[in-house]
């Protein structure tokens, strides 16, 4: 048995925090149930008009406030950036989505809302079908987590943590703003992805082992174990997939695991190649630049021999680079010229910040901070 797997087993015994675990944690939060009508929010500017948001700007779920945030695109760090507002969304939000429209469109614990990114108002809150039990905060709540649009910006597909059962891929209707259908998946759907020609639907299953393919139109699916290192150690294991991306070029999965595997899975034959990684330390969020590149976001150690956080540049040739970040991240999103990546320093478990850290892709500058909102997990640039 290899020193992580045998972590891993370790790790079920202990009931280890964090990601490591499936209970359902944190108290009851004396908030509006999903499925309770809401209000349009105003920004909190309100009586008067909000300015327009300027292209660039970074939107940030506020796992911890509730709220989206926005923060101003200033590149310069002399300057400094600031927040151009917040508003509020629903219980505990994790990731989102932008369309053309500059709609954002976020999974919280009560349901979906809907904010007017221009105006920065939230214009509905979508309630799930499925029933996740009380409205909770932290890790383990119940309600929404990957987000994804489909390509012709008809459907939402939100992935649904049901604590204590597997969850569900909920289908939106982003033109009634209605969930029209609901299709079983894999436990704690950290990401959901969508094909290039918007066929498939991928709900990356964290504490399944898998990737569940959905064909939105027949709601039938296929699923793919996604374990490099086995199953050993079930929901206490920490060697699970996180997050995913989509290879335009070739539609496979990439799915980056503790910074020294990269599983490529074809969706098509349901076939794996694992191709080794550099950072040495446990990884969460991912995306790709405009070039191809992959980010990926490492979190710190599992083991003590393993490196701390990082953000790991990867070329589509396969050559890293790992730039060392200051405490734990999540998510990851590049600038439209592919320049810049922002990282959330929200992160699922305890050690989380308040911020983002902004990193020169080219090198050029060294990293820094800047605030954004309460425990921002996932991020989109406007």
């Amino acid at each position: 048995m290899s020193a992580r797997r045998a972590a891993s087993a370790l790790a079920a015994a202990l009931v280890l925090a964090g990601c490591a675990a499936g209970a359902p944690a944190g108290p009851a939060a004396s908030r509006t149930q999903s499925g309770a009508p809401a209000a349009p929010v105003p920004s909190p500017s309100a009586g008067r008009a909000a300015p327009a948001t300027p292209h660039g700007t970074l939107l940030v779920a506020d796992f911890g406030g509730d709220t989206v945030t926005f923060v101003d695109p200033d590149p310069d760090p002399g300057q400094g950036r600031r927040a151009l507002g917040s508003v509020e969304v629903g219980t505990a939000p994790y990731g989102l989505v932008v369309d053309g429209e500059g709609l954002a469109w976020v999974a919280t614990a009560e349901g979906v809302a809907v904010v007017d990114t221009a105006k920065r108002t939230r214009l509905a809150r979508i309630p799930y079908r499925t029933r996740t039990g009380p409205v909770t905060t932290g890790e383990y709540r119940g309600g929404g987590m990957g987000i994804a649009l489909a390509p012709d910006g008809r459907h939402v597909y939100v992935g649904v943590n049901v604590p204590g059962r597997d969850g569900v891929l909920e289908i939106v209707d982003t033109a009634t703003r209605e969930v029209t259908g609901t299709v079983p998946v894999g436990r704690r759907p950290f990401d959901v992805d969508v094909s290039p020609d918007g066929t498939e639907v991928y709900a990356t299953g964290h504490d399944s082992f898998d990737v569940t393919a959905v064909d939105p139109a027949t709601r039938g699916t296929r699923r793919f174990e996604v374990a490099p290192y086995g199953t050993e150690g079930g929901l206490g294991s920490w060697l699970k997939p996180h997050y995913a991306v989509v290879r335009p070029a070739d539609g496979k999965l990439l799915l980056p695991f503790e910074g020294e595997r990269l599983v490529v899975l074809d969706p098509r034959t349901g076939r794996s190649t694992v191709e080794p990684m550099t950072a040495d330390t446990h990884q969460h969020g991912a995306t790709l630049a405009p070039d191809g590149t992959l980010l990926v976001v490492g979190t710190g150690p599992v083991l003590s021999e393993d490196r701390g956080p990082s953000l790991t540049i990867r070329t589509p040739g396969g050559a890293e680079r790992v730039v060392p970040l200051d405490g734990p991240h999540e998510d990851v999103a590049v600038s439209a010229d592919g320049r810049t990546a922002y990282v959330t320093e929200g992160f699922t478990r305890d050690g989380y910040g308040n911020g983002i850290t902004v990193v020169d892709l080219t090198g050029a500058k060294r990293p820094f901070e800047v605030v954004a909102g309460a425990r921002p997990l996932g991020i989109a640039v406007l």
